[in-house]
């Protein structure tokens, strides 16, 4: 038995109302007779009760909270103190209505109303007998219906088992009123003393620690003796539930050690879960091992899980390696073990995606189809460790979704910039306290499949540290022939990652291990095009920043020579990032004026764009004429692409020494020397006066000088620039040159050339220098890039001076 919680009433203790203890009547066999022949009435104020139900004979207190009840209760005091009382059947219910409550209740006379310090009305109530609503008349102000009363089934006087049952509920009820320790002792007297087997029955039902369901189904039962048997079934379950709490309350009295004490303690927590249906560490292993009859390992995994298995049932649940023997177990299963995507194999769909989330980047396209095609042809091929090197913008990292969505696989990114430490690729050893596995693993198991595409992004931005060479452990994870079994020291087993297809990403290569860059396939992804550009920016970046802005395409236009302006007078990169950054300002300019409803032009001109933009930032990579002699335009790489640079080069009066100023490398300053000594040693051939080499210093500038710059790209052009300058004639128009010379006058090629020409073509520039063996990384580039171009492939020192000075055309010469 427990503490009674009433209805939509608040809870109170009869024993705090001493002045009404005499209406607490324990009934006899006569009282009951009485009660039992008094006539019901026809009708019957109804009182809903919330959370509590009324027993025949049971006096409870009851503190009314609803208008409603507060007038019913008043009304009845005032008349005949006579009320039916049912409970609802949601005690959420806050006005019930007829359908609300059950048909079943208790007839009850009102004894004592009573206000309270608090305000509040408190009425105290004793069940006369049970009746059944048979119509609902009215609601307001309150619920009458119209009743019927229901009889009870009395077993005979003499009935054995009947007194055998009531025996054992006065037993049960002492013992419960000894253990709990809620319940005065002095409870055990009115059990004692209460003659009537009815009412006992009633009293014990009304008292035990049960839900309103419980208690209304007890008083709907017609019949006392199963009434009785059914309350004796409860009371068996409450000494049950009282005698375990006690009992385990008694193991942890003892005077024990913390240690013990913890483990006690744990034990209980155990032992109250497993009560309220919660887990156990018995369960927990079931569970472990019903999830791995489901998983697709090789028997080696397998037996090697139920070795682990049963090394954490010997395991003590309060030692700290248990934690991560669990975790240890977890991930097991949650690994997908030889599961693996479907892969879909329509080239064409594949082709279309590709296309539609990435304008240009042909070879990579072509790559991915290549790949996909023979995964198609072989069904078996170990997947490729692909790495797309290219400056920053150029839409390497996003073409790893675009890959896994044309593949059908699932699709994960790890950053790798600033990784220092070995750990985060192979895992702690699970001997540490907080021992994770590698960043690898853990990407599988958030994937779900064992065959992703999974982007290892900045491969260049790996770092080595006290704490291991990340780069190193790399080596494993992408070479075909090993990472079948991939070690990681967390999971202490070999981990396939032969089906997944990595795609590394890089701005440098020359940042790359030697090792680790010979494992991966290098697809060169190089910057774009004008032309180029303006097609992302309305295809993509447009689109993208009106969603991002809350923004339609109604609300701003932006035509394609407005774009053109944008991209060539403010970006400068051979990616689109800053182009991007550049649309998302016109676009905030847009809803700015939305917001505050004011009047803008929805159709931008190019002089909006300047209005919104600020002037034109970026014409320093235009072409210059070159208007005066010792002048050259060079081509360069640079880590965002291409771009042009000037050579300047004056003569003044002194003893022929040489300075090279403007930020220069080691290897810019060889190729200056080189070209100076090789011009002195052919002089005659150029048509200069030795004595001049003598009489006056030569001075070579590379402007912005607070730009760092060097490389093997710019032999032809100082010589060229001091060729003009001894000769005095000025260099050719609209021309640009790169390319590394020899002492005997030899043009050598260089790299870079794609990012270089499109920087010429940036510049206005219509004629191109370069050494003959330049000429197949010509023919790699879309000849859409070249229109307008003029290439001079060359391969002697004097056939460059022929063309940027006299003006001649060589054989080798091509326009396209």
């Amino acid at each position: 038995m427990g503490d009674s919680n009433f209805s939509d009433f608040d809870n109170m203790s009869l024993q705090s109302i001493d002045e009404d203890a005499e209406l607490i009547p324990l009934l006899t066999p006569e009282d009951e007779e009485e009660m039992a022949n008094e006539k019901l009435p026809e009708t019957l104020p109804i009182l809903p009760l919330r959370n509590t139900v009324l027993f025949p004979g049971v006096v409870i207190p009851i503190t009314a909270g609803r208008d409603t009840s507060i007038n019913l209760i008043k009304d009845a005091n005032n008349g005949s103190k006579v009320i039916g009382v049912v409970s609802q059947k949601d005690e959420e219910t806050e006005n019930p209505h007829a359908k609300d409550i059950n048909t079943l209740g208790t007839v009850a006379r009102i004894l004592r109303v009573l206000k309270m310090p608090d305000g509040n009305t408190t009425v105290i109530l004793q069940g006369k007998k049970r009746f059944e609503v048979a119509e609902i008349l009215t609601e307001k102000p309150y619920m009458t219906a119209t009743v019927r009363e229901t009889a009870e089934e009395r077993p005979e006087k003499d009935g054995q088992e009947f007194l055998a049952i009531i025996e054992s509920i006065k037993d049960l009820a002492l013992r419960i009123i000894r253990d709990n320790p809620n319940i005065p002792s002095e409870a055990s007297f009115a059990i004692k003393n209460i003659q009537s087997n009815s009412f006992l029955i009633n009293f014990v039902s009304s008292n035990l620690n049960l839900g309103v369901k419980e208690k209304q189904e007890l008083l709907e039962i017609n019949s006392l003796q199963e009434r009785a048997l059914s309350t004796l079934k409860y009371m068996n379950v409450e000494l049950q539930k009282l005698e375990l709490k006690n009992n385990i309350q008694s193991k942890v009295r003892s005077d024990m050690d913390q240690q013990q004490r913890e483990y006690f303690l744990h034990q209980q927590m155990k032992t109250i879960q497993e009560e309220l249906g919660g887990v156990s560490h018995d369960d927990e292993v079931l569970e472990m091992k019903a999830r791995a009859k489901k998983k697709k390992w090789s028997k080696k995994i397998g037996k090697h899980f139920d070795k682990e298995l049963t090394k954490i049932q010997r395991m003590n649940p309060q030692v700290a390696e248990y934690s991560i023997q669990r975790n240890y177990l977890d991930l097991f299963l949650d690994l997908p073990w030889n599961k693996y995507s479907k892969d879909k194999f329509d080239l064409k769909r594949a082709e279309r995606i590709l296309d539609r989330d990435h304008y240009g980047l042909e070879d990579v396209k072509r790559r991915i189809i290549e790949y996909l095609a023979v995964l198609k042809l072989r069904n078996d091929m170990k997947s490729p460790i692909l790495c797309l090197y290219g400056p920053p913008g150029v839409g390497k990292t996003s073409l790893g979704k675009s890959i896994a969505e044309a593949l059908g696989r699932e699709y994960v990114r790890m950053s790798l910039g600033g990784l220092r430490d070995e750990a985060e690729i192979r895992g702690h050893r699970k001997t540490y306290i907080g021992a994770m596995p590698g960043r690898i693993v853990q990407s599988l198991k958030k994937a779900g499949t064992s065959n992703p595409v999974f982007i290892l992004d900045e491969i260049d931005k790996l770092a080595s540290s006290h704490q291991g060479d990340p780069s190193s452990a790399m080596l494993e994870v992408l070479d075909p022939e090993q990472n079948s079994e991939f070690h990681d020291n967390f999971l202490e087993m070999g981990y396939d990652l032969s089906k997944v297809m990595f795609i590394a990403t890089a701005n440098n290569l020359s940042n790359i291990q030697p090792a680790l860059l010979d494992r991966m396939e290098i697809i060169k992804v190089t910057g774009y095009t004008i032309e180029e550009k303006v097609m992302i920016a309305k295809r993509h970046l447009l689109p993208k920043q009106l969603r991002e802005h809350g923004l339609t395409a109604k609300d701003i236009k932006i035509g394609m020579p407005q774009l053109e302006k944008i991209v060539e007078g403010y970006t400068r990169e051979s990616g689109v990032r800053a182009l991007e950054k550049q649309i998302a300002k016109m676009v905030r300019y847009a809803a700015k004026n939305i917001a505050t409803e004011e009047k803008y032009n929805i159709k931008i001109s190019k002089e909006d764009v300047e209005t919104i933009l600020g002037p034109a930032r970026m014409e320093r990579d235009k072409y210059e004429n070159n208007d005066v002699a010792g002048v050259v335009t060079g081509l360069a790489w640079t880590s965002v692409g291409g771009d042009i640079l000037f050579i300047e080069s004056i003569l003044s009066k002194g003893k022929g020494t040489l300075n090279i100023t403007g930020n220069l490398g080691k290897v810019m300053k060889e190729s200056a020397t080189i070209a100076m000594e090789y011009i002195k040693s052919n002089a005659d051939r150029f048509g200069i006066d030795s004595e001049v080499f003598e009489k006056y210093n030569v001075h070579i500038h590379v402007p912005e000088g607070a730009t760092p710059k060097d490389g093997p790209s710019a032999g032809i052009t100082m010589l060229t620039s001091l060729v003009s300058l001894f000769t005095q004639k000025k260099v050719k128009k609209s021309l640009a040159m790169t390319g590394e010379i020899t002492l005997r006058g030899k043009v050598l090629p260089v790299g870079g050339i794609k990012e270089k020409i499109l920087a010429a073509k940036r510049a206005r520039i219509k004629e191109i220098i370069l050494c003959k063996d330049n000429e197949k990384d010509i023919l790699e580039i879309k000849k859409d890039y070249l229109k307008g171009l003029t290439f001079h492939y060359v391969t002697d020192m004097h056939e460059v001076v022929d063309i940027a000075i006299t003006g001649q055309t060589v054989k080798n010469a091509k326009k396209l």
